[in-house]
């Protein structure tokens, strides 16, 4: 904090203590690469269907240890790569600084306190991230998003964000998980994972997320959510 800065108010959401207990164990960040393949070469090629070049700023809320950071930092003029745990913001550092990767620029910051400087976003990255928020402060970083970006840019957005029915989301959920074992191994995800994102996260139903991504300025374009009902991926063209 610099000495002209004003701390947050009382009210405001804390979003290091938000962030999830794993991601600030630096056990699990260490592992974190071989638990979690993001697919991020499969999201590069998705979002150059909507746009993505070499002219492009990319900016990854959440970016964690800089997997999708450092697939299109390789095909885009630059990228942002913000993350507010300490632990994950100090592996990523390491991983841009070993891939070489001049154009990254990693800031610690949240979804709520993120300054972003210089041009508008021509994308705004975010997978698995906005959980850790409340549905009220989900909507107000959707809205700080939609600032970051230019108008017509794209938001490519994916979560934990259930498309079943409430009645039958007991149903849904220890069928879900039921597709781990109780205990894993260290490098894999166990049963007690999901419990705990389901007890202690945010995660919310398609059906509140949607209309939150449209309120805050956004056209949805792309939507493919998951055959269990669990997952749930967008791509927004921001209005």
């Amino acid at each position: 904090m610099s000495p002209t800065s004003h701390p947050p108010p009382r009210w405001r959401l804390d979003e290091v203590a938000s962030a999830g207990r794993e991601n600030l164990d630096a056990a699990h960040v260490a592992r974190y690469d071989d638990k979690q393949d993001a697919d991020a070469a499969g999201d590069v090629e998705l979002l150059r269907r909507f746009g993505l070049d070499e002219r492009s700023v990319v900016v990854d809320l959440g970016a964690g240890t800089g997997q999708f950071t450092l697939a299109v930092a390789s095909v885009c003029a630059a990228v942002v790569a913000v993350d507010v745990s300490p632990v994950m913001i100090s592996r990523l550092r390491a991983n841009v600084a070993a891939a070489g990767a001049n154009n990254v620029r990693v800031v610690e910051a949240g979804f709520l306190d993120y300054d972003h400087q210089g041009a508008a976003a021509d994308i705004v990255y975010s997978r698995w991230a906005l959980h850790h928020l409340p549905d009220l402060w989900k909507a107000v970083a959707l809205a700080r998003m939609r600032q970051i970006l230019r108008p017509g840019g794209v938001l490519r957005l994916s979560d934990i964000a259930f498309s079943f029915d409430p009645a039958d989301t007991e149903t849904h959920l220890e069928r879900w998980c039921a597709t781990l074992p109780d205990v894993g191994a260290a490098d894999a995800w166990a049963r007690r994972d999901i419990e705990e994102h389901v007890r202690d996260e945010y995660s919310t139903f398609t059906w509140l997320l949607e209309p939150m991504i449209e309120r805050c300025g956004f056209r949805i374009e792309h939507t493919d959510t998951s055959a269990d009902g669990v997952f749930a991926d967008y791509v927004a063209r921001a209005e």
